[in-house]
């Protein structure tokens, strides 16, 4: 990577809605119709979440959503043009918006319920809304987001989404089905509940 690509992680939230802010008036979704999710580690950084966030990532209904992105940030360095991703079954693309990481795609594996955070009906159904800037941005659920990171297995952003959810409170019949859905281990998710629980 050249150095006028070179991206590096967020440092706060405020970056984050700079940055969001930013992409999204290149984009305007509301002019543009574009149907999409933030998600990541950005989704849970945009809820007040203290943790890691390495880049900014948008989950798009379609492909012609991702093109339309990359037209809108044509002037920002391209890291990855629009591509299909045949194993992620990901219409991908990421550009360096003032040094962020930004990525944006679609996920195109089926899924028949709503508790992953980026597929299915999961990201579609399960989201808050967020005020970035002069944008209202819906933002996949922490519920969703805590149980993509205990797959991943990331005790550095699990911690603090549980630490969150338990002082602000969730879903906790949501996080119960999803790390069921997701093949979490018994032990593990009787730990995690425990743990929401303050016990």
């Amino acid at each position: 990577m050249d150095q006028d690509n070179a991206v590096r992680p967020l440092r706060d939230r405020a970056e984050l809605h700079q940055t969001l802010s930013l992409v999204l008036r290149r984009a305007d979704p509301d002019m543009s119709g574009l149907r999409y999710r933030l998600v990541g580690t950005g989704a849970a950084l945009a809820q007040a979440v203290s943790l890691p966030t390495g880049d900014i990532d948008i989950l798009v209904a379609r492909r012609s959503d991702v093109d339309a992105l990359a037209a809108a940030l044509a002037e920002f360095p391209c890291l990855t043009p629009p591509v299909w991703l045949p194993d992620a079954r990901q219409y991908y693309a990421r550009f360096a918006v003032e040094g962020i990481d930004v990525g944006f795609s679609t996920v195109e594996w089926p899924v028949d319920t709503d508790t992953f955070e980026c597929a299915g009906s999961g990201p579609w159904s399960h989201y808050v809304t967020i005020a970035i800037g002069t944008h209202l941005v819906p933002t996949v659920r922490l519920e969703l987001r805590l149980v993509s990171e205990l797959v991943r297995n990331r005790p550095d952003r699990i911690r603090p989404l549980v630490a969150h959810l338990r002082q602000q409170g969730g879903d906790l019949d949501l996080v119960h089905r999803s790390m069921q859905d997701r093949g979490v281990a018994p032990l593990l998710r009787q730990q995690i509940d425990d743990q929401l629980r303050g016990r």
